[in-house]
């Protein structure tokens, strides 16, 4: 068996521990051949083409990347490993929906985890970006049969580049024929990429747990991660990553950048078929002892008689009698096997939600499942997700997805979603899984911005003496209840016209009322300002109102107006002064 790259087995003790827990799993017999690729099983077995000996991408990453450190926190458990956080967030993402649709195969995330820490180290090195792709492809060595098995090209280079052998694909090494059954669509945006860590890691959740494995048990675990690769030695890699994950813990780190590191060259070859053909040449050395031999079976001439007896199986023509096999028309009971099956999942109700900054969806969003005899899905477990979301979080309670079952017209709705606390857009991708494959729905989600609400703290009246000036007055922007910085506002002297509706104060006016002080040296009379704009916690505080000796006494009204027309009417009274005691 060809061992592992170096960065591959290079295992902390932790890993090293779990050597028991592998021999205790069931062997199961190496693969032998298959040359041509066909991922048809129901249960992918060692013999499939996913399960040839096909090594990894090769990369000859450096200890900082091969072997990622936690850096030090208070949070991280002691002896956390690292997984890029893109990576980290597409195995649990996987574990939710495999679970979804396959609640019995319980498959755990670090599973996923401990492929792609040996088959592509959490797709490290290759540019890991936020979206789940990658800045260059990770293809694996060409199978063809130099150092590798041998896999002729079943995807015409549609994934590998190779239009004659099958390379190994994406962060968790597919075979193209095996992608092409197995592929799946984890981050909803209607491709299936296996160079998206996203959909790879979710096509092999789905592999993982065909033919109804349950992966809690030893056995089934073992014979799945053996059609994953037949090789004893991969098998006890990743379990031991996986056990690593469980037991130490996870610490997530950003995202490695792309790196040019060197392939090392390929050691060791395969047998090929060609050896057992030789054997057959060989006898031809001596052809004259031979052909002699044959002479004397000239005496099969006697075979001659044999053609009369022959004539005798014309009496077999009672095995007309076997018409009876038209028995066999029972198994037209076959009939029955072909089950309805997810087929569809449509929208119901339109495709876009709106809701204001901070406050619930009224409706929740629809979908309606159908399987393929054109009836209701009922039970069908859908799987709603919140994702591109500028919003500032909308979400689902405190989680941006939400599992939940179709009832008996196969509807299924996503209750409790609130927007998010800004003005933006989002989507809410709504999946149904199938035993292998997917269905999915968008809706086009909008929060529109809460309105702003402006009041003044306190409710005492707003005195101020003929002479004296106003000062401290204090207002709070707030929209969903949650406070509005930045707020941009104007504050002015206004009074009500012949309508009823508030005006800025006539010139007239003005000069015997209340005002701001602006220009050089604040020698000039302002009846309207612009206060600066709210702080961190939607706090406003009001230039100083002045008032002259010659300022009438009365009622004055002053407005606070935002730029989209939020207003806040503030009561003045300017009272005389007390006159001088004799």
């Amino acid at each position: 068996m060809k061992p592992l790259h170096r960065h591959l087995v290079n295992t902390s003790r932790k890993v090293l521990c779990t050597a028991a827990l592998a021999a205790s799993l069931t062997t199961a017999a190496v693969a032998t051949t298959p040359s041509t690729a066909d991922a048809g099983e129901s249960e992918p077995s060692p013999d499939s083409p996913q399960a040839t000996d096909r090594g990894d991408a090769r990369l000859d990453l450096p200890a900082p990347v091969a072997d990622p450190q936690v850096p030090p926190t208070t949070t991280a458990p002691g002896g956390a490993s690292g997984i890029p956080g893109t990576a980290l967030d597409a195995y649990k993402r996987a574990e939710l929906s495999v679970a979804a649709a396959l609640p019995g195969c319980k498959l755990p995330w670090q599973l996923l985890a401990g492929i792609g820490r040996v088959e592509s180290v959490h797709a490290s090195g290759y540019g890991l970006k936020p979206d789940g792709s990658t800045d260059k492809p990770i293809r694996g060595p060409r199978l063809d049969g130099n150092g590798f098995a041998e896999v002729r090209d079943t995807d015409q280079g549609e994934w590998d580049a190779d239009t004659s052998y099958d390379r190994a694909v994406g962060p968790m090494q597919f075979i193209p024929s095996t992608w092409k059954k197995w592929g799946a669509d984890g981050n909803g945006d209607t491709k299936r990429d296996p160079n998206n860590i996203y959909d790879a890691a979710l096509g092999a959740g789905l592999y993982l747990c065909a033919g109804d494995r349950d992966l809690s048990d030893p056995a089934a675990l073992d014979r799945a991660i053996l059609s994953y690769n037949n090789s004893r030695e991969y098998v006890n890699t990743v379990l031991g990553y996986m056990k690593q994950y469980k037991d130490g813990g996870v610490s997530e780190i950003p995202n490695p950048p792309v790196g040019n590191y060197p392939t090392p060259p390929v050691t060791g070859t395969l047998p090929t078929p060609t050896p057992p053909r030789q054997p057959v040449t060989r006898p031809t050395p001596n052809p004259t002892p031979a052909p002699s031999k044959p002479a004397t079976p000239t005496t099969p001439a006697k075979p001659t008689t044999p053609p009369a007896e022959p004539s005798k199986p014309t009496t077999p023509t009672t095995p007309t009698t076997p018409t009876t096999p038209t028995t066999p028309t029972t198994p037209t009971t076959p009939t029955t096997p072909p089950a309805a099956t997810l087929a569809k999942v449509e929208l119901v109700g339109a495709s876009g939600i709106t809701a204001e900054a901070g406050s619930a969806f009224t409706a929740a969003p629809k979908v309606k499942a159908l399987l393929s005899d054109g009836k209701p899905a009922k039970n069908q477990v859908v799987v709603f997700v919140v994702g591109d979301d500028t919003t500032g979080a909308t979400r689902f309670g405190t989680s941006d997805s939400l599992v939940v079952r179709t009832d008996d017209q196969g509807i299924a709705a996503a209750p409790g979603l609130k927007a998010g606390l800004k003005a933006g857009t989002f989507t809410l991708r709504a999946t149904a899984y199938g035993s292998v494959n997917e269905y999915t729905v968008t809706f086009k989600g909008a929060v529109t911005a809460a309105p702003v609400v402006l009041a003044r703290k306190g409710t005492e009246q707003l005195d101020v003496v003929v002479g004296k000036s106003l000062t401290g007055v204090e207002l709070f922007a707030t929209a969903a209840g949650q406070p509005v910085a930045g707020l941009k506002t104007t504050a002015g002297l206004v009074e009500k016209d012949e309508a009823g509706k508030w005006q800025p104060v006539k010139p007239e006016a003005a000069a015997k009322g209340p005002y701001f002080k602006g220009g050089k040296d604040g020698a000039e009379k302002l009846t309207v300002i612009e206060p600066a704009a709210t702080g961190a916690d939607g706090k406003l505080v009001l230039p100083e109102l002045f008032t002259a000796p010659e300022t009438l006494p009365g009622t004055y009204h002053l407005r606070i107006l935002t730029a989209e027309g939020v207003a806040l009417v503030l009561e003045v009274k300017v009272t005389a002064a007390p006159a001088p005691q004799a």
